[in-house]
C-alpha cells in the first residue's frame, strides 16, 4: 500500500477527476499509480507531455521494448506489468512471453537485442556506460537521434519506476494479461534480489 494517502474515486473532484477519467478511457480502471500522481498534477502533466514527446515519434514497438528492457533493469514491476500490456498492441503474446522470459533469445533483431541491452544498462548502472555503448547501437545503424530516443525513453522509465518505488505504490495487474505473461513478466524480476 502507498506510504502517500490518496483521493478516493467517488471523491474525486476537478483534474484528480480528469485523471482519473482518462485512466478508465485508457485502461479501463483507475491505476494506482494515477491515483499517487494526480497529487500533484502540475508534475503529473509534465510528465504525461515529456512521455509523449520522447515517445510520440518514436516506432511505438520500439518504445515499449525500451521500456520493458528499462523497467528489467530497475526491477519495477508497476512498468513490467504496465507496459507488458501496452505491448501486447504490437507483439503477439507468445512472443512477448518469450522476450519478458530472455529477450536475448527471443527471436528478436540483434539490433533490437543491443537496443535493450543499452536501456537495461541505463537502469543498472549508468554511470558505468561508456561511449562503446552507444556506438554499439550506432554499429547496428540507430542514427545519434535514435541513440538519444532510446536514453531518453529508459531514463524516463526510471524516473517513473523510482517514484513508484519509493513510495511504495501498489502494483497493478493489467487484465489484459494472462497468468502466463503476467508472471514471465515478472519472473527475471522475482528470481533475483531486484523488488
Amino acid at each position: 500500500m502507498a506510504v502517500i494517502r490518496t483521493v478516493p474515486e467517488n471523491q474525486a473532484t476537478g483534474e484528480t477527476a480528469a485523471f482519473y477519467a482518462e485512466d478508465i478511457l485508457d485502461v479501463g480502471y483507475v491505476t494506482s499509480h494515477t491515483k499517487v500522481m494526480a497529487l500533484h498534477p502540475e508534475a503529473f502533466r509534465a510528465w504525461e507531455a515529456l512521455v509523449k514527446a520522447v515517445s510520440g515519434p518514436m516506432d511505438k514497438r520500439r518504445y515499449e521494448l525500451v521500456t520493458l528492457a528499462a523497467a528489467l533493469g530497475i526491477g519495477s514491476k508497476h512498468c513490467r506489468l504496465a507496459h507488458g500490456a501496452k505491448t501486447l498492441r504490437y507483439i503477439d503474446e507468445p512472443s512477448l512471453i518469450r522476450i519478458a522470459l530472455d529477450y536475448r533469445n527471443a527471436e528478436l533483431s540483434p539490433a533490437e537485442v543491443a537496443m535493450m541491452e543499452f536501456a537495461e544498462k541505463v537502469s543498472r548502472n549508468s554511470a558505468a556506460m561508456t561511449d562503446d555503448d552507444a556506438g554499439r547501437l550506432r554499429d547496428f545503424g540507430f542514427t545519434d537521434h535514435e541513440i538519444l530516443e532510446i536514453s531518453l525513453a529508459a531514463g524516463l522509465r526510471n524516473f517513473f519506476s523510482r517514484v513508484l518505488q519509493s513510495l511504495n505504490v501498489d502494483v497493478d495487474v493489467p487484465p489484459a494479461l494472462t497468468p502466463a505473461l503476467q508472471n514471465a513478466l515478472l519472473q527475471p524480476l522475482t528470481a533475483s534480489t531486484r523488488g
